[in-house]
């Protein structure tokens, strides 16, 4: 059987190491982004390095309800079980609650949080028949420490996180495990043009490692969060 993740915002940052980790385990990856030519990119450069891994992929603003569902019928048409489902896509626009602009808070949440709402409920039927499955939701430190200009992004965060709670409970006597990750300031493209070193940032890759290592565990276990903060401290 092939074996089959399903990683949101797979092309950048915390979504592509999180694609080349399974990849390089054997994985199959579905992912989605708005940059068709990003996708195509992952998809050759994959598939080139990892003979039996195979990429699709369906180009999707997931802050928009419509491609949500467009996405999650194009993995359902792929007629291949999910066993992984990481909701990682998520955006980022600083600023306080009192001054940000109009409609912020509306595509904060539909990205960050309505996204990986809908993602489950239309994907969540195939595990509930297998009785097994694993799904990561890629919060942030954000989701539990505010911070001034963190306005609509911490509320987004601390409800996803909220929701991976719920979704623990909810699913823990089906066979699926249920993961919130929360790592703090990681070096992705978000992060250009910082004149902070790299040395003060978590490596894409070691939110990776640490999501894989989760998934490792036999189903007995579940890691239900995992915290990761730069060594010398938030930014």
């Amino acid at each position: 059987m092939e074996n089959l993740a399903v990683i949101t915002g797979g092309t950048k940052g915390i979504g592509r190491a999180l694609a080349e980790k399974f990849a390089l385990n054997g994985w199959s990856i579905v992912s989605c982004s708005r940059n068709e030519k990003d996708l195509k990119e992952l998809k050759e450069s994959i598939e080139r390095r990892h003979k039996r891994v195979k990429v699709y992929y369906k180009t999707a603003d997931l802050s928009v309800k419509r491609q949500v569902m467009d996405f999650t019928d194009y993995v359902k048409g792929l007629q291949k079980p999910v066993q992984v489902l990481i909701n990682n896509a998520g955006v980022f626009i600083p600023g306080r609650i009192q001054d940000e602009p109009d409609g912020v808070m509306e595509m904060m949440m539909a990205t960050n949080l309505y996204s990986a709402y809908y993602l489950v409920r239309g994907l969540i039927g195939d595990m509930l028949n297998r009785k097994s499955g694993h799904i990561f939701n890629i919060c942030s430190t954000a989701s539990i420490t505010p911070y001034i200009n963190g306005g609509s992004y911490c509320m987004s965060k601390y409800a996803l996180y909220g929701m991976t709670g719920v979704l623990r409970e909810e699913l823990k006597t089906s066979g699926i495990r249920v993961t919130a990750v929360l790592p703090g300031a990681t070096r992705t493209a978000s992060w250009d043009g910082t004149d902070q070193p790299d040395e003060r940032f978590i490596r894409p890759e070691d939110v990776a490692d640490a999501v894989w290592n989760a998934f490792a565990l036999s189903p007995r276990s579940v890691v239900e969060e995992i915290l990761i903060r730069p060594q010398l401290g938030d930014l």
